[in-house]
């Protein structure tokens, strides 16, 4: 197939730029194309270990030298800024590495947590641990969808266009759901 080269190629690029701002759907694929023998897994996991812990480690400084102004241009994340800090405040370790999977904070519980007094070299090493944990379960979820899907349909040779192409309207339908989903929740608050 014409994409398989493609998907060599690119893949772990697409990862990693992927993963720096948001990379569930991405390393959903990306462990999806392990599974099909493009890519490596532990190395799909790695990637997006890196581009998630890189982009949060961004966010956090941007949190860290511009949180106020953020937060003044942006009044509809201060119930989340409240929340992270709360919860920063009575488990600090926890809060780092699980905010990544939290719904709505991905990226801004670490520029809300780039507000608070947690030093740089924790929440460094702390959300590096988080994102080992995150990209190795978002790619592996990928990699027992190809897993399941080879055992109802067999040899996914012969579907896996139509599979890959499922796979991209699902996750594309669903990023768009959430989008729609959040523009009116904003609204309603």
């Amino acid at each position: 197939f014409e994409y398989a080269h493609l998907i060599e190629q690119y893949g772990y690029a697409a990862t990693f730029a992927g993963t720096l701002v948001e990379g569930e759907s991405l390393l959903i694929l990306s462990g999806l194309a392990a599974h099909r023998g493009y890519l490596s897994l532990p190395l799909v996991i790695g990637v997006g270990a890196l581009g998630g812990a890189l982009g949060d480690l961004c966010f956090f400084l941007l949190g860290r030298h511009y949180g106020g102004d953020l937060l003044t241009r942006f009044p509809r994340f201060a119930p989340a800024a409240d929340r992270v800090r709360g919860m920063i405040e009575r488990h600090p370790a926890a809060t780092i590495v699980a905010v990544r999977f939290t719904y709505g904070l991905r990226a801004a519980g670490p520029a809300i947590i780039g507000t608070t007094r947690v030093a740089f070299a924790q929440f460094a090493a702390l959300n590096a641990l988080g994102a080992a944990i995150w990209s190795a379960c978002w790619a592996v979820a990928g990699y027992l969808l190809g897993r399941a899907a080879e055992r109802v349909l067999g040899d996914l040779a012969h579907v896996e266009r139509e599979l890959f192409g499922a796979a991209l309207v699902l996750v594309l339908a669903g990023v768009v759901a959430l989008r729609v989903w959040r523009r009116r929740r904003d609204r309603r608050t």
